[in-house]
């Protein structure tokens, strides 16, 4: 049966989380540098005795041929005398030492170094679970508020949720429950720091994991995910079964499922499109909710595309201030330039006049300043059609 001492050890390794011999390694280790202060000049060595609960604490000599040190050597014949024959020159022998002449003050040494020891195993031991829970979502309760960060514990373990990992859409107050994704993990001198963050994707994909069976089983697969956070947000979803629409079954019955998604984000908008290996096909059905006329690849190198859509259509497809198209290109890994039909018409009539006018000797030169011309007019209606109104505010 465990003495006290082991009992206490075994509860306080189950209170901190850590294992018990981490705990009495620290106790080794405390009562060794306590006695090093009594036993100034000698090698000395500590073992727990399990049996007991007690430190035992032994000094540590060298068996050698003649004696330099007396502190730390022995000879070999006065070795011999003490194990018996079995002791060899190189070897070690051990002799038990007192440890009640320690007094008050290595008590309290040993007790600070007990401490610092445990509290350092818990950190790490905090940091190592923590760290392999990147990209995980948690529950934290917020407690207070530095600097525009939001100062939270998740159980008892504190975790900071900075003001640029915070969506603008949102407020909290001390004692709220706040779902967040863990971002990073890293060492500080007060310990763990544990980053959370509301805008990253990982979470807006966890939450989808969370209310999509068929994304939990596998069955739908989100190939990737943009946000714009409190604003705006982009996932690309596809089926592994034929059968099966992968945006009907994030969208769900009457929409119940992104709309408890869009209540956890605080109203962010999320368009949910289908992914295809198909550029031209992704790209199209990234502008959603505009409906695109035609797509060309302008530069398959520099990934690089031209994208016309019906007049009407044009502020939606760019987007309030630009959202649409930017997170659609963000989502394909594609540039896009988005054009009007009457744009698009406009330029290639440019193009055409320039080469009628050109004489043929000099039709090269003249046709470089029209084509310059012309992607100064794209730009001026995109900039034109994204300050009207944005239609893209409605889903």
């Amino acid at each position: 049966m465990n003495n006290p001492l082991m009992q206490t050890i075994e509860a306080l390794a189950k209170e901190k989380g850590i294992e018990p011999e981490v705990i009495i390694s620290a106790i080794e280790d405390a009562v060794l540098t306590a006695s090093k202060k009594r036993y100034k000049n000698e090698v000395l060595r500590t073992r727990f005795n399990q049996e007991t609960g007690h430190v035992e604490l032994y000094a540590v000599k060298h068996i050698v041929s003649e004696v330099a040190d007396p502190a730390t050597e022995i000879s070999i014949t006065e070795a011999q005398q003490v194990a018996g024959d079995e002791a060899e020159v190189d070897m070690e022998i051990e002799f038990p030492k007192s440890t009640e002449e320690l007094g008050r003050i290595a008590a309290q040494t040993a007790k600070q170094v007990i401490f610092q020891k445990v509290r350092e195993a818990e950190r790490e031991h905090i940091f190592a679970e923590y760290n392999q829970r990147i990209g995980e979502v948690v529950t934290a309760s917020v407690k207070r508020f530095e600097n525009g960060d939001i100062v939270s514990e998740i159980g008892r373990i504190e975790s900071v949720l900075p003001r640029k990992e915070q969506s603008r859409a949102e407020s909290y107050a001390p004692g709220d429950r706040v779902r967040a994704v863990i971002k990073s993990v890293s060492r500080s001198a007060k310990g763990p720091q544990i980053i959370l963050s509301r805008t990253d994707p990982a979470l807006l994909i966890k939450l989808f994991e969370q209310e999509v069976p068929e994304i939990y089983d596998g069955t739908v697969v989100i190939k990737g995910a943009v946000r714009e956070a409190g604003d705006r947000a982009k996932v690309a979803v596809y089926s592994r079964e034929r059968d099966v629409d992968p945006v009907g079954a994030c969208v769900g019955m009457k929409g119940t499922r992104v709309q408890s998604i869009i209540r956890e984000l605080r109203g962010e908008k999320i368009d949910i499109v289908e992914w295809s290996d198909d550029s031209v096909l992704f790209v199209t059905n990234a502008l959603s909710p505009a409906k695109v006329q035609r797509v060309s690849i302008v530069d398959d190198h520099e990934r690089v595309m031209e994208v016309i859509v019906e007049d009407k259509q044009l502020s939606l497809a760019i987007g309030k201030k630009g959202q649409n198209v930017r997170l659609a290109a963000k989502l394909t890994g594609w540039r896009i330039d988005i054009k009007s039909e009457e744009e698009k018409r406009r330029e290639v009539e440019a193009q055409l006049l320039g080469l009628e006018v050109g004489a043929p000797a000099d039709a090269d030169e003249g046709a470089t300043p029209e084509a310059t011309v012309a992607s100064g007019e794209s730009e001026a209606g995109s900039d034109a059609g994204d300050t009207g109104r944005q239609p893209s505010d409605e889903q």
